[in-house]
């Protein structure tokens, strides 16, 4: 059986009974006593059961007034906590946004990217994965994630927005006694000579496509992971061409980072945005500071260039925006 009662006859009768008196609950309401009243009246009518005893001094709950008191609290304090937990996603003081990125990326733009921005929401929750973009691309169309980065072009799907957010150039890792370590910049033209230990999914497309065919590695080895890329670069002789976010990444295996030049390649880092109807609060805003932190960044100025430390001649750098 359903019993049409309304919110402002319950919280009337709860007034009432906090009051104790049907002139302070509508004063404390900003309501008329005889409002308060018919809104009392009203709800034992829909009930069809006396709730308030009355009497010229004193009011209090009848029998099953009082038993039913509790019920209705809880009602209107799980209501009260609904529409408190609606107000503070909409002024994301509460919220949960997630977030996929490749390795790469994960080792350089997110984490900083991430804190910024809980520093800027610290009530919204931002729940990361580092994970391969093949599982970033399949977690964005499960809707297992709201937003996914990557390298631009990676994704193809009328259904997810792409918003390129970085230009990076790609720069080449070395090892030490590396023969071109000392130079400033390495030329693509001088890469052949010892393996590529490449770590880049769509190498061909992404970037070798901008490098003339006779520049081309000879020898790629291929592995799925810049740290490992780099921890066998260590060990062994070759190469590994890597974004220049990624220089501090490479040193760190105590490697030498170079651009890499004639042409320079650039990496352009997207994010992915699955389109919905209606996207949460936290997540429209994760993806505005995103984009302003971009169009406020030196994404696209030119790379500082480290100091050569041999004697060879410096090599002139041709930019390239693909």
């Amino acid at each position: 059986m359903a019993f049409e009662v309304t919110l402002r006859q319950m919280r009337a009768f709860v007034s009432v009974l906090d009051h104790g008196s049907f002139s302070d609950a509508a004063e404390s309401l900003h309501l008329s006593q005889a409002a308060l009243s018919g809104l009392v009246r009203e709800l034992e009518n829909r009930i069809g059961v006396r709730l308030l005893d009355r009497n010229t001094r004193h009011v209090s709950a009848s029998v099953v007034g009082a038993a039913f008191e509790p019920m209705v609290r809880r009602v209107l304090a799980d209501l009260d906590e609904a529409l408190e937990s609606v107000v503070n996603l909409k002024e994301l003081r509460r919220g949960l946004v997630r977030v996929a990125a490749p390795e790469t990326l994960s080792c350089t733009l997110l984490p900083g990217l991430i804190a910024d921005y809980a520093a800027h929401r610290p009530g919204i929750d931002v729940r990361f994965e580092d994970v391969p973009i093949e599982q970033v691309i399949a977690s964005l169309n499960s809707g297992s994630v709201d937003i996914g980065f990557g390298p631009a072009g990676v994704v193809d799907d009328d259904a997810v927005e792409a918003h390129v957010v970085a230009a990076d150039p790609l720069w080449v890792a070395l090892r030490p006694d590396d023969p071109r370590a000392g130079d400033d910049a390495v030329r693509w033209k001088d890469m052949d000579d010892l393996p590529l230990i490449n770590y880049m999914p769509n190498l061909a497309l992404n970037v070798l496509s901008h490098v003339p065919v006779r520049h081309h590695p000879k020898q790629i080895v291929p592995v799925h992971r810049v740290n490992t890329a780099l921890s066998l670069l260590r060990v062994r002789p070759g190469r590994v061409i890597c974004p220049s976010m990624a220089r501090s990444l490479a040193e760190g295996f105590g490697l030498v980072v170079r651009p890499l030049c004639q042409p320079t390649v650039t990496w352009r880092i997207a994010m992915f945005v699955r389109k919905r109807p209606l996207a949460s609060p936290a997540v429209e805003s994760f993806v505005r500071f995103t984009l302003d932190a971009a169009a406020g960044s030196d994404a696209g100025k030119p790379v500082p260039k480290p100091a050569g430390r041999g004697p060879r001649k410096r090599s002139r750098i041709n930019k390239i925006s693909r």
